[in-house]
């Protein structure tokens, strides 16, 4: 894929409508020429920008208080026809301020969350992992070789659990690149499904307990705990997932 070709999918790769291939065919490239990776970082930033609170205009509170004033000046100054007409005028603004809410609602609503767009960025790695002989940095078994690798690549220590006895066996880990900053992502296996969990330090320090969600085919499992940020992404089914989620949280 060229750069021509790249910068015309940004858009599409940027709103997830690419498909799988032309997604990885752009963030192969992207990853390998500066000036596509520029642009696409230019085009998040304007993104971003325009998504802004600051840029939209809301009407103070008083607004409706000051028409309805204006109304009743009008009313009682006015006679016949022009009572009537300023009568249908206020219908017309409420209709329209209600038609200009209810779009506003249905943009708001249409707009993906942050968690949404973490989602979708977490399954497309999964699925680069798998695809492009990448799983991991140091394939090893022992959770011994596995944690002290991340020392001085990671400005956090990520835990590393061996769940072997629990039929979850550790395969590796990897440094990876999610959420605009470095995190490890530790790979474990169950029979012939991969487990990717991906940790990195928590914006808060508030525990949160797992939540389910299933993002093109793929389940995902997140949770807080001790100021980690945990995510699960496997095509291993929910059931099975969320034994591992309650290994790693409760390892005997």
């Amino acid at each position: 894929m060229n750069c021509q070709e790249t910068q015309e999918l940004l858009h599409g790769y940027m709103d997830g409508e690419l498909d799988l291939r032309s997604n990885l065919d752009v963030e192969q490239h992207v990853q390998a020429c500066p000036a596509c990776a520029r642009a696409l970082q230019a085009q998040q930033a304007l993104r971003s920008a325009l998504g802004d609170s600051a840029l939209y205009y809301k009407a103070p509170p008083h607004l409706c208080a000051r028409v309805q004033t204006t109304l009743r000046v009008r009313d009682r100054s006015a006679a016949g026809s022009r009572i009537i007409a300023w009568r249908w005028l206020a219908v017309g603004l409420s209709f329209a301020l209600l038609t200009i809410i209810i779009w506003s609602l249905a943009f708001i609503r249409s707009r993906p969350t942050a968690d949404e767009l973490l989602a979708r960025e977490l399954v497309a790695s999964h699925v680069r992992s798998l695809m492009a002989n990448h799983l991991t940095d140091v394939p090893s078994t022992d959770q011994h070789t596995v944690k002290p690798w991340f020392d001085g690549r990671l400005d956090f220590a990520p835990p590393v659990v061996d769940l072997t006895a629990q039929a979850f066996p550790l395969v590796g880990g990897r440094l990876d690149y999610i959420n605009s900053r470095p995190v490890a992502a530790l790979v474990y296996q169950r029979r012939q499904h991969f487990i990717n969990l991906f940790i990195w330090p928590a914006s808060d320090e508030a525990e949160r307990g797992p939540q389910m969600s299933v993002r093109q085919g793929y389940n995902l499992i997140h949770w807080t705990r001790a100021g980690m940020s945990y995510w699960a992404v496997s095509d291993l089914n929910l059931s099975e997932l969320q034994a591992f989620a309650q290994a790693l949280q409760n390892p005997t």
